[in-house]
C-alpha cells in the first residue's frame, strides 16, 4: 500500500495539537488521559492490522463493489473492492470502549450505567449501518431507527435540560424597566419555562431538550452518510472532527472546568474513535482499497452524537459539523424531492481528462426557474448539478482529480472547525455569560 505522504503529514498535524494539549495537562488530569491516548493507539492498531484480513472475508461473500470515480482507468476500473469495512473500526471501537469501562468505571455505578448506554447505542447503530450495507434499508427506516437508538442515551442523560438564551435575544423576552416578561416572553413561557430570576436568560426545555437531542442523533448519523461518494471523505471528515472533539475536550480540562468528569468520559470516548479511524483512513484514502459503507457513517455518526451528549457540550458540537450542516440545508430540495434526487449523487468523471465535475440531473428549458435563479443558472438549461457541497466545490474550484477534490473538502472541514473553536472560546462571552 503506497502512502501519500502530503496527507499523512497534514493527518498529523491535524491530530498534533490535541495530543499535545493533553502532554500540558496538569495531574491527574495528564496521566489519565494518557492512559485513554494508550487505549486509542490499540485501536488503530487493531483496525489497521485486521483490514487487509476481514476484507478478503468481504470479498468471498460477495459484499464489494467498483469505485464509480476510477471507471475510465483501465488498471482500476473493474478492480473490486471490498464493501462495509466500516465494520472494522466499529468493533475495535467497541472493544477498546469495553476495556476502558473495565479500566475506569468497574468501581463506579454511575459510570458503569453512562457506559452502558453509550455501548448499547453506538452498537445498536453499528448494527443498522450493517444491515443497510447488506440489505439496503428504505429512507424510513433510517430515519426512524437511530431515534430508538437513543434511547438509552436519554434514559441514563444526568445533565441539564435548561439553555442559555444569547444576550442580544434577551430584551425579547424580559423587559428590564417593568421587570417582567415581554409578550414573546409570556408566550414562550406558556409551552417552556422562562426563569424571570435570570431575568430571561435561561429557557427550562424539559422534554423539549430531550427531543432536541433525539433530532441530533439522528442528524449526526445522516449528515455523513449523504456527505459522501469519494475516496477518503468519510473516514476523513469524522478523523477532523473527532481531533477537534479532542482537542476542545483537552483545552476545558486544561480551564479546570467544574465539568471535568464529563470531558474526561469524552476524551475515553474519541481518542479510541480517532484511532480506529485513523486505522481506516489509511486504506480509505485515494486511492481506495477499501469502502467504509453505511456501517462507518452511522458508527460515526452516532459516536459524536454520544459524546456530545453524555459530555454535556451538544451547542459547541455543532460548530464542528458546519460542513455537514451547510451540505445538509443545500441538499434540502432533493432530500424533501421539491427537485429531482438521483439514487447516486456523486460528481461525474469527464472521460477526457479523468478529472472530477458537477454531476447533475436534466430537466426541461423552462423548469425549475426559482432552484435555476438561486444556482445562478440561466432559466432554460436543460441539466442542473445535484445540491451537495462536493458539486458546489467543484463549480467553484473548476474540475479537480478525486485525490485533490478530497483535500480541498478536508482544509474546508479543517478552517470551519478551527473557526467554530475560535468561535467557542473568543466569541462566546460576547454573546453568552462567562
Amino acid at each position: 500500500m503506497a502512502f501519500d505522504v502530503v496527507a499523512v503529514l497534514c493527518g498529523a498535524a491535524i491530530l498534533a495539537p490535541g495530543l499535545w494539549v493533553m502532554s500540558e495537562l496538569q495531574e491527574p488530569f495528564r496521566t489519565a488521559a494518557g492512559y485513554r491516548a494508550a487505549i486509542g493507539l490499540l485501536g488503530f492498531v487493531m483496525s489497521y492490522t485486521l483490514i487487509p484480513t476481514i476484507a478478503k472475508y468481504t470479498l468471498k461473500a460477495n459484499m464489494f463493489g467498483k469505485d464509480l470515480g476510477k471507471r475510465f482507468i483501465p488498471a482500476m476500473r473493474d478492480t473490486p473492492v471490498p464493501e462495509a469495512l466500516g465494520i472494522v473500526p466499529a468493533i475495535g471501537f467497541l472493544c477498546c470502549i469495553i476495556c476502558a469501562q473495565w479500566a475506569f468505571a468497574k468501581d463506579d455505578l454511575e459510570m458503569m450505567v453512562t457506559f452502558n448506554s453509550a455501548l448499547i447505542s453506538v452498537c445498536f447503530m453499528v448494527l443498522l449501518g450493517f444491515m443497510d450495507d447488506v440489505l439496503d434499508l428504505p429512507w424510513r427506516a433510517k430515519l426512524a431507527l437511530p431515534l430508538v437508538a437513543t434511547f438509552p442515551l436519554l434514559c441514563t442523560y444526568s445533565g441539564s435540560t435548561s439553555i442559555v438564551v444569547p444576550k442580544p435575544l434577551r430584551v425579547l423576552l424580559y423587559s428590564a424597566g417593568s421587570n417582567t416578561l415581554t409578550p414573546i416572553g409570556q408566550l414562550l413561557d406558556a409551552l417552556v419555562v422562562v426563569d424571570i430570576e435570570a431575568q430571561g436568560a435561561i429557557l427550562e426545555l424539559g422534554p423539549f431538550y430531550l427531543a432536541y437531542m433525539c433530532c441530533m442523533a439522528i442528524f449526526c448519523t445522516n449528515a455523513i452518510n449523504i456527505y459522501a461518494g469519494i475516496n477518503g471523505l468519510e473516514a476523513g471528515q469524522s478523523f477532523v472532527i473527532g481531533c477537534f472533539i479532542m482537542l476542545y475536550c483537552a483545552l476545558q480540562l486544561s480551564l479546570d472546568s467544574e465539568d471535568h468528569h464529563h470531558y474526561m468520559f469524552a476524551l475515553t470516548l474519541i481518542l479510541p474513535f480517532v484511532g480506529n479511524t485513523l486505522g481506516l483512513l489509511a486504506y480509505n484514502w485515494y486511492p481506495s482499497t477499501v469502502f467504509v459503507g453505511d456501517t462507518f457513517c452511522y458508527f460515526a455518526g452516532m459516536t459524536f452524537a454520544v459524546v456530545g451528549i453524555h459530555g454535556h457540550f451538544t451547542k459547541p458540537l455543532w460548530l464542528f459539523f458546519l460542513p455537514q450542516l451547510a451540505n445538509f440545508f443545500y441538499s434540502i430540495p432533493q432530500l424533501f424531492k421539491l427537485v429531482p434526487c438521483p439514487r447516486h449523487r456523486l460528481p461525474r468523471v469527464d472521460e477526457a481528462s479523468g478529472l472530477m465535475v458537477p454531476s447533475g440531473f436534466e430537466c426541461k428549458a423552462g423548469q425549475y426557474r426559482f432552484w435555476k435563479a438561486i444556482l445562478l443558472l440561466p432559466s432554460d438549461a436543460t441539466e442542473m448539478p445535484n445540491f451537495t457541497v462536493i458539486n458546489w466545490a467543484l463549480r467553484v474550484l473548476g474540475p479537480l482529480s478525486e485525490r485533490d477534490l478530497c483535500m480541498a473538502l478536508m482544509v474546508l472541514q479543517v478552517v470551519t472547525c478551527a473557526a467554530g473553536l475560535v468561535l467557542r472560546f473568543y466569541a462566546g462571552g460576547h454573546f453568552f455569560d462567562g
